[in-house]
């Protein structure tokens, strides 16, 4: 399939309106987590080569998109660095049954932070650690000083770290995430997330919370004894009888889950707060590599927009 033909795709996924800023904040975009929702969600296309490339498609547009229209001036990319990090130390099991990448996607990852540096965007990743906890981490270094904090993702187990100066943004819908959309999906507000998540588990991540306690009974649980502590020290008040012995019996299990799901927002920061900036792009980096990935669509829109800035004149 040609660049062209996904074109009708991407309008759903990446060209909707994207809400207005002021460049002041700070945009740290899940990078692995959109590559994913990118490649699922486009058709299959391939470079002249046959190599794989519509979800490197797909993120390229994004940070297209996100850079022209946002209008940022601080923007960092993060990803996962490998499947194993510190919580498989403590819980062997968690995401160990996740299947291995489809075998069209392998190849793209690379790809995909060949992308970012061809924007001249910083790329984050460090071993031991979650791309969700280095933006953890990022968001909290950002806030402390005083800087508003986008979250370009749609990750649920990113939700926790919504609260005044953060908010979150789908990338694919483009719409904004904040506390209203948190308690609409957990029930809670975003800081009692992580103690809905516990009870409920998470059988994608493989984190195993408590039987039989799904997110609406977990955010029952959590609204009226407060936190999850607090309800595992008074399970023997719960009048249901099947309820109150799993809480009993897998209040240990229930503590492991919160271990799991917490972001760390204390992990070693790869790079400064300082150096997460937008700098000039080298238009013809950008252009030489969107050309040898056969995207000829976005190369016609880059070289608008440089015409617009007068980076290149009129017919070159």
């Amino acid at each position: 399939m040609s660049d062209e033909k996904t074109t009708d795709t991407l309008q759903t996924v990446t060209d909707a309106p994207a809400p207005a800023g002021d460049g002041s904040g700070l945009y740290l975009v899940d990078g692995s987590g959109f590559i994913f929702r990118a490649f699922h969600a486009l058709p299959m296309l391939n470079r002249p080569d046959g190599t794989p490339v519509n979800a490197v498609l797909g993120f390229s547009n994004m940070l297209l998109k996100l850079l022209a229209d946002l209008k940022a001036s601080a923007v960092a990319v993060v990803f996962d660095s490998k499947r194993l990090n510190f919580r498989n130390e403590f819980y062997p099991e968690y995401k160990a049954h996740r299947p291995e990448p489809p075998e069209e996607l392998k190849p793209q990852f690379a790809l995909i932070r060949e992308a970012t540096e061809a924007f001249c965007l910083p790329c984050l990743e460090l071993e031991g650690y979650e791309a969700d906890d280095l933006i953890a981490t990022y968001a909290r270094l950002a806030n402390e000083a005083g800087r508003e904090v986008t979250i370009v993702s749609s990750d649920k187990d990113m939700m926790q770290l919504v609260r005044p100066g953060v908010r979150m943004l789908d990338p694919l819908k483009n719409k904004p995430i904040g506390p209203d959309e948190v308690f609409e999906k957990f029930g809670v507000a975003p800081d009692r997330v992580v103690d809905v998540q516990a009870l409920a588990g998470d059988s994608v991540d493989n984190v195993p919370g408590v039987p039989g306690i799904g997110v609406k009974t977990a955010a029952q649980l959590i609204t009226e004894y407060g936190d999850l502590e607090s309800l595992l020290a008074r399970a023997g008040e719960i009048k249901q009888p099947a309820r109150r012995q799993k809480l009993i019996d897998f209040a240990e299990q229930a503590r492991i889950s919160r271990r799991l799901v917490l972001l760390d927002d204390h992990a070693p920061p790869p790079k400064p707060l300082e150096e997460l900036r937008v700098r000039e792009p080298d238009h013809q980096k950008l252009i030489d590599f969107l050309r040898a990935q056969g995207f000829r669509t976005i190369v016609s829109r880059v070289e608008a927009e440089m015409r617009k800035d007068g980076t290149i004149a009129d017919g070159a």
